[in-house]
């Protein structure tokens, strides 16, 4: 694995559906890079995808298409989320 160090800098919610516990967020990442990021609230919050917006080179692969590079870091994302919060402030919105 790479040094690549994603730090969340900026985490709202884009769409959801309460009734089924579906939620779409954007997240914003301290190099620049935006993530969509889905969840499934029932019966816990659940990262069930996340997709890197095709607005900058990938940090760790340097393409500027579809990769799934940001799959590798799901684990570290969702600590630094449910560390601060970010889930409960963003679907509160």
């Amino acid at each position: 694995m790479s040094s690549y160090k994603p730090n969340i800098v900026n985490f709202k919610k884009a769409s959801s559906s309460e009734k089924d516990g579906l939620y779409e967020f954007t997240m914003h990442l301290a190099d620049g890079t935006e993530c969509r990021v889905f969840y499934q609230r029932y019966p816990e919050w659940t990262m069930t995808n996340i997709s890197r917006l095709q607005k900058t080179p990938c940090p760790v692969c340097r393409k500027d298409y579809i990769c799934k590079c940001m799959d590798q870091y799901k684990s570290d994302l969702e600590q630094q989320l449910h560390d601060n919060n970010w889930l409960e402030k963003a679907a509160a919105e």
